[in-house]
């Protein structure tokens, strides 16, 4: 595919202009560019030719022979110029930012899978992605029941605890006391005083998560809810601020881990996860026994959460 240049009688709206820019790069294109520039344009073609003017607000208007909304429509609802959303359908080596992303996804009512595809194949961060969590099934709920009295939970790669049994609720501190906000295993390992002592090795393990957190983030930064969980620790604990400029990364879990329960001491436990999610989602996380004294002291615990 060649190159496009923009002419002074060519060239898109100041509108289309600050928003995607047109290479004028000599260098030959890599095949796959060319392929998800297709994929795109092909994309954002069919989710404007499913929609009707009247699902816009748009008059109908006479002799319409284009299926669904037109061309200059689209680019009306997203204020953006006419020739440049031309040239995105069709394909050309044209740059988008997230912003034009934004507008055209609202201007095609797209719903959420949608919106991740089109940021997706732009190789874009949607400035404003999708609150919607995962919802721990009731199947999954039922096995974390089945498994006691092995602590088990399921967590996101934010470390936010979406669900629990009742052992893991006991495993650290009581963590039904815990706000549903704060229910997050690095907020409350660098703010909360029982669950710091638990950790018996404890600067090891906030090394650790801090290096997994940020390896995995590395792709979520720029997202709101991302950003939150850093900036809440930076303002509330020097300790993680320290490690947090350090700027390691890892991606590793401890085998063994050691914590000091209050109720019945020692536990030394075997760490085994399953991811529930593609891309590093939700994971299910089990603490199984190492020794008889442990699995012995589990099931205390499970009569005390009980």
């Amino acid at each position: 595919m060649g190159t496009v240049t923009a002419s002074a009688e060519s060239a898109p709206t100041a509108a289309a202009t600050a928003a995607g820019a047109v290479s004028a790069s000599a260098e030959p294109e890599a095949p796959h560019l060319a392929e998800r520039r297709r994929e795109l344009a092909d994309f954002v073609r069919s989710r404007r030719e499913r929609l009707t003017p009247e699902q816009v607000g748009l008059p109908r208007g006479r002799r319409r022979r284009t299926p669904g909304l037109r061309r200059e429509e689209v680019a009306q609802l997203a204020s953006v110029g006419v020739s440049w959303y031309t040239w995105l359908e069709q394909a050309r080596e044209i740059t988008v930012s997230a912003q034009v992303l934004d507008a055209i996804a609202r201007a095609l009512r797209l719903d959420a899978s949608e919106r991740v595809h089109l940021f997706g194949l732009a190789g874009a961060v949607d400035p404003t992605p999708s609150k919607v969590a995962f919802r721990v099934p009731p199947s999954l709920q039922a096995l974390l029941r089945q498994v006691e009295p092995f602590p088990a939970s399921i967590q996101n790669c934010r470390y936010d605890l979406l669900h629990y049994n009742r052992t893991f609720a006991r495993l650290f501190n009581d963590l039904d006391a815990i706000a549903p906000r704060d229910r997050n295993c690095m907020w409350l390992a660098f703010t909360d005083p029982d669950w710091g002592r638990a950790l018996v090795d404890r600067s090891e393990t906030l090394e650790l998560m801090v290096a997994n957190f940020r390896r995995a983030g590395a792709g979520h930064f720029e997202e709101p809810h991302w950003r939150e969980l850093p900036d809440r620790l930076l303002a509330a604990s020097p300790e993680f601020r320290e490690i947090w400029g350090r700027r390691n990364v890892a991606d590793k879990v401890r085998e063994i881990k050691i914590f000091r329960n209050r109720e019945v001491g020692m536990l030394r436990l075997h760490t085994d996860r399953m991811w529930l999610q593609p891309g590093g989602g939700s994971r299910l996380t089990v603490f199984s026994p190492v020794d008889d004294d442990t699995a012995e002291k589990l099931e205390r615990l499970q009569a005390i959460a009980g």
